[in-house]
């Protein structure tokens, strides 16, 4: 039986559970900032991807790791309100999507290249949910942020037809607002390799992502 994301996180707000093993799901992590952004901000220009595959710790994690890549930071967009929290994200209420901003070189990596990783990583065939994950913040979507953006989006969406069986159904729609997660999101699968979920979900996803992508890896 596979585990849901949002079985995990409950634990961290019950007290019941504020004993060693859970406590630290909800502690800020010092480093974040700095773990976040592992790479110098070039001197030419950088462009930003706003995208929701599911899990945003699963796609920070990918993403964390390629190469030209700046920073990677969870969050969330596409929704109702301002400054929504994530126990109001996970109500399904604010509309919002759980997203990761992706600040990137183009001379490094380009747009295109981000969504190619993103469609193989990730299910886009599955409306609002990514396995045992289920609900409109899960949904796959892709919020461009210029025109040139959504063409490549339109693009890689009809490339991605051909390597899943079932329609995409990943949703392109402009960006509008991002507002960033709680600090204890941030840089999770790092800081929680331990944890069931990242174990048991993300690390094989990375695995496989560094086993394919080995020339591309932000090392």
């Amino acid at each position: 039986m596979g585990q849901s994301r949002a079985d995990v996180k409950t634990l961290s707000y019950l007290p019941a559970f504020q004993g060693n093993i859970y406590f630290n799901i909800a502690i800020m992590t010092t480093s974040n900032q700095q773990k976040n952004n592992p790479t110098p901000l070039p001197l030419g220009p950088t462009e930003i991807a706003t995208l929701g595959g599911g899990c945003f710790w699963c796609i920070e994690a990918i993403f964390q790791e390629l190469k030209g890549v700046l920073r990677v930071e969870s969050g969330y967009s596409g929704g109702r309100g301002a400054n929504p929290t994530y126990r109001e994200i996970c109500s399904g209420l604010t509309g919002h999507a759980e997203v990761i901003q992706v600040t990137f070189d183009p001379s490094a990596v380009s747009f295109r290249e981000i969504l190619d990783v993103f469609f193989v990583y990730h299910d886009p065939t599955t409306l609002n949910r990514q396995g045992n994950d289920v609900g409109t913040q899960y949904r796959s979507v892709i919020f461009f942020h210029s025109p040139e953006q959504k063409t490549a989006a339109e693009e890689a969406k009809t490339a991605a037809g051909a390597i899943w069986d079932a329609p995409v159904v990943t949703e392109i729609a402009p960006f509008t607002q991002f507002y960033k997660a709680e600090d204890y999101h941030q840089n999770y699968y790092k800081d929680h390799q331990w944890q069931p979920y990242c174990a048991v979900v993300i690390a094989p996803k990375l695995k496989k992502f560094r086993e394919q992508y080995r020339e591309k890896l932000n090392v």
